[in-house]
């Protein structure tokens, strides 16, 4: 079995504790492999033969590789993914004490996480700190990622709810989700405790910082698992197993006559409305700044949209071995099966007959067997960035995924050689 991508990816997501961390980390593989960074508010010159990425907001990503060929005849062929996964935000004033003895912090819950996962675990905080700078319209940013176990949800007990183990027992998101940050002695200051904890781990004065966007990450690291590691154990698989081997893929992708185009959008968890989500003209501007960087007019523009091809990638459900009945009676992809076609008749997903077949055939091209996705009848399935996508752009497109238990656990699970199969049907996709 190959584990090679698999561990890589393990990697990535270890070294990726929140959005902003994994374009970072994103930022610096493809600086190694000769892109060149871009700026919004800056004049682009595009060449053929370049290798070329934009940022917004330090959490999502577009990397692109201008086309052999003719722009408008030739078009974009995307991947998309996003960099988010569900969390706990760190609230301002978050600093609570409980009989003058514990610490804790006051979060808001950021998307749709199993919220049961999240107890009586290791948890760590993450983030983004924004600081004085001499432009007050633009602060200076840095990353911060304490590396250590420093927080904990804790449960109740049993024998103070005997019943907790029965249906019927809601979670307050305010009440029971708040984690523990320590013990209050003569050492504690209660005022500003967190800024000058952050700042101590910056190594800054509290008094440069001006704010920061902070969140709790499982401090346990991925692993394998299963009798012959056939398994991937770790948190954030959905949605960074796509944007891991999206990025394996346009680095691994040789030069063809289509524009090649990764995009990272974030906040796909929480509706994707901002400026840096799939809801906003980001994705569309850059490709109009790229038809026009390659000489192109707006003409040349429409033709290149109704040429490309859009794989939306977002992980998909696996048959779930206790819950066989919740899955369609026909179409329940199984892990290490191959990547996941997704189908919905209520038009949840962009794919048609069309786009699926062009997908199939890119995976019978790369000698990567595939499988099919559509929710039981009886079920509301979710939606993910396609649909989005075609507010901005009337894209032909797909939407696909690896199959995984446990989607929005604090844990998922995916198959190991199924990252292996989707990185080599995405490298045949960018190749065609």
């Amino acid at each position: 079995m190959e584990k090679e991508a698999a561990q890589e990816l393990i990697q990535f997501i270890n070294e990726s504790p929140t959005n902003y961390h994994a374009i970072q980390n994103i930022k610096r593989e493809l600086t190694e492999q000769g892109f060149k960074q871009l700026f919004s508010g800056e004049a682009w010159h595009i060449e053929r033969g370049g290798r070329y990425f934009v940022t917004k907001n330090h959490s999502s990503l577009f990397a692109f590789v201008p086309g052999k060929g003719d722009v408008a005849e030739n078009g974009f062929k995307l991947i998309c993914a996003h960099s988010d996964s569900p969390t706990f935000r760190i609230k301002p004033a978050a600093e609570m004490t409980v009989e003058g003895k514990y610490l804790k912090l006051n979060t808001e819950v950021y998307g749709g996480p199993i919220l049961y996962t999240w107890f009586d675990r290791p948890l760590s905080m993450a983030g983004r700190v924004l600081l004085k700078s001499d432009n007050p319209l633009k602060p200076a940013v840095r990353f911060v990622n304490f590396k250590r176990p420093l927080l904990v949800i804790p449960h109740i007990a049993i024998h103070f709810n005997r019943t907790i183990n029965e249906q019927g027992n809601p979670l307050s998101r305010q009440k029971d989700m708040l984690p523990v940050l320590g013990m209050i002695n003569e050492h504690f200051e209660k005022d500003n405790f967190l800024l000058k904890l952050i700042a101590g781990e910056m190594q800054i004065e509290p008094e440069l910082i001006l704010d920061f966007d902070l969140t709790l990450y499982d401090y346990e690291k991925g692993c394998f698992t299963g009798l012959q590691d056939e398994f991937i154990s770790c948190g954030k698989l959905d949605d960074l197993a796509m944007v891991h081997a999206g990025m394996k893929a346009l680095l691994a992708s040789q030069d063809c006559d289509g524009t090649k185009v990764l995009a990272v959008f974030d906040n796909e968890e929480v509706g994707s409305g901002t400026k840096q989500g799939a809801g906003s003209p980001m994705l569309r501007t850059i490709i109009e700044r790229i038809v026009a960087g390659l000489g192109g007019s707006t003409e040349d523009l429409h033709r290149a949209i109704h040429h490309s091809f859009m794989i939306s990638a977002d992980m998909a459900h696996a048959l779930h071995p206790n819950y066989p009945e919740k899955h369609d009676p026909t179409n329940h992809p199984v892990m290490n099966g191959g990547p996941v076609i997704k189908l919905n008749a209520n038009q949840k997903y962009v794919t048609d007959g069309d786009s699926a077949a062009v997908f199939a055939t890119v995976c019978r091209m790369a000698g990567v067997p595939y499988q099919t996705f559509v929710n039981h009848s009886d079920m509301a399935g979710g939606s993910t960035l396609g649909n989005i996508l075609l507010s901005q752009m009337e894209l032909r497109g797909v939407d696909i995924g690896n199959p995984m238990w446990g989607m929005h656990s604090v844990r998922e699970t995916a198959g190991t050689q199924d990252h292996d199969y989707v990185i080599k049907a995405f490298t045949t996709f960018y190749n065609i």
